[in-house]
């Protein structure tokens, strides 16, 4: 559906281009005998707002009916110089077309035409059409910045003393997921290896504590203790608002088509080297327990303690738009914990152009 809207926009263009370029001897010609008749109406119009003005003094009693007769004469002669002198301009106008007509150098509904239609900064058509044949030329023009739409989901965990062995939280059942918007700058006009890349994210980072404990806020410390019944699932989630800033190094080859050069992103080796700074947008805990055979699902809302700024190192690799990606806070979890914590998530990361 997406593409039929495309192609039906470009030959929408292309329609309208066409009928502009073409523009034949009778249009032409018609459009200066409409000029004629609209400058003999403006005259005219004219004459008759003057005309009432005359009238007006000769009601007021400050001119006499011979005095309003001489000045309509006058004003109608001076109306008939004005008219003959711009319709004669027209009137060349005229003679220049018709010569044109007969030098061949104006185009009917059956000559030969060529037009170019413009699509946004990227895509030039041209459009050329005889009676023989009908031709149609591609010219891509790249664009210094281009834009992406950017998702990510992967392992999430905590660095602990510098290491995430004998985790309190589970390797496979915590995640991260990410998504939003970026920017990417080719920094060299002529070369295609470094880029900058930028833009706006939203990050969702969950841990899943182990043997059935949940967060805990103790005063100013945010710690983990067992839970007094059984949990069939504990989850402890923070969002972020982020904007991430990689420099981001890309081997896509550049092309060459009729003698210019083309550069193209994400088609080929990729590795990006950067970080990200942003604020907490809100912390959950989601319990879920049996009692009694009916399931509870519980959400507790509010800050736990966590760092409200968050700020990191990122770096992904990968091929085309997709990349293996890795990110660590600098910040930890919880700003007063006597225990630093940090995360860290590991996963996949997707460019899409």
């Amino acid at each position: 559906m997406r593409n039929f809207t495309i192609y039906l926009a470009l030959l929408l263009c292309l329609f309208a281009s066409k009928m502009v370029a073409q523009e034949t001897f009778e249009s032409k010609a018609k459009a200066i005998a409409n000029k004629i008749e609209n400058i003999t109406k403006e005259e005219k119009a004219t004459l008759k707002s003057e005309v009432e003005a005359v009238n007006v003094q000769l009601e007021n009693g400050s001119i006499t009916k011979e005095q309003a007769d001489a000045k309509k004469k006058d004003l109608a002669q001076a109306r008939a110089t004005i008219i003959e002198n711009r319709v004669a301009v027209a009137q060349e106008e005229l003679k220049d077309l018709v010569q044109q007509k007969v030098n061949g150098k104006i185009a009917d509904s059956k000559t030969t035409d060529s037009s170019t239609v413009r699509i946004g900064k990227r895509l030039v058509l041209t459009y050329e059409n005889d009676s023989v044949r009908r031709k149609k030329h591609y010219e891509y023009r790249e664009r210094r910045t281009t834009s992406q739409f950017v998702f990510a989901l992967g392992l999430n965990n905590v660095v602990t003393d510098g290491s995430v062995e004998n985790s309190d939280f589970k390797f496979a059942g915590s995640r991260f997921y990410e998504w939003g918007f970026s920017y990417n700058s080719r920094l060299f006009k002529n070369d295609n290896l470094l880029h900058l890349k930028y833009g706006a994210s939203v990050m969702y980072n969950d841990l899943r504590p182990t043997e059935n404990r949940v967060f805990a806020v103790n005063g100013n410390q945010t710690t983990l203790q067992t839970s007094t019944i059984d949990l069939k699932s504990s989850r402890f989630r923070n969002v972020y608002l982020v904007a991430p800033l990689h420099l981001e190094f890309d081997f896509t080859k550049k092309k060459e088509k009729d003698g210019k050069t083309y550069f193209r992103t994400h088609e080929r080796l990729r590795f990006g080297i950067g970080g990200y700074a942003g604020v907490r947008i809100k912390s959950k805990q989601k319990t879920e327990y049996k009692i009694d055979d009916i399931d509870y699902d519980e959400k507790a809302k509010g800050d736990f303690n966590a760092s409200n700024f968050i700020y990191g190192l990122s770096t992904y690799l990968g091929y085309g738009e997709t990349s293996l990606y890795l990110k660590y806070d600098l910040n930890p979890i919880f700003q007063d914990n006597v225990v630093k914590q940090n995360n860290v998530s590991l996963g996949v990361r997707f460019d899409f152009n």
